[in-house]
């Protein structure tokens, strides 16, 4: 499930930023077959190709594994019936193009939340 997970949110992030899969494979220092077996659900990733991905995303590896575009139904039918979720209920995990001014209130609102979630 976890490689859904992954491959979904690189095929979201190279289209967010205008990028190739053979620009992420050269950043990544990858071949472009298994870049390519991976975004199709055929490969398997190491831990280290997997950083070499997110680090050439300019993105956190856990925010690849942990979020995606796909709602709780969809993850919890890949999984098998119910996906391990790192989030209490109730809280999501969202991802926004905003103007600064709107990002900014929600940099705010999501350190209060993280400060909460903190204290339970």
């Amino acid at each position: 499930m976890y490689s859904q997970i992954f491959f979904t949110n690189i095929l979201r992030l190279l289209e967010e930023r205008d990028m190739t899969k053979h620009e992420l494979a050269d950043k990544a220092h990858i071949s472009i077959s298994f870049l390519s077996d991976l975004t199709n659900g055929k490969a398997n990733p190491s831990l280290k190709i997997m950083e070499a991905i997110a680090d050439a995303l300019d993105t956190p590896l856990p925010t690849l594994l942990e979020w995606t575009d796909l709602d709780r139904e969809s993850l919890d039918a890949l999984a098998g019936g119910h996906a391990p979720h790192s989030l209490p209920e109730g809280v999501s995990r969202v991802s926004a193009v905003l103007p600064e001014h709107q990002a900014f209130i929600v940099k705010k609102w999501d350190e209060a939340t993280r400060k909460k979630l903190r204290n339970l």
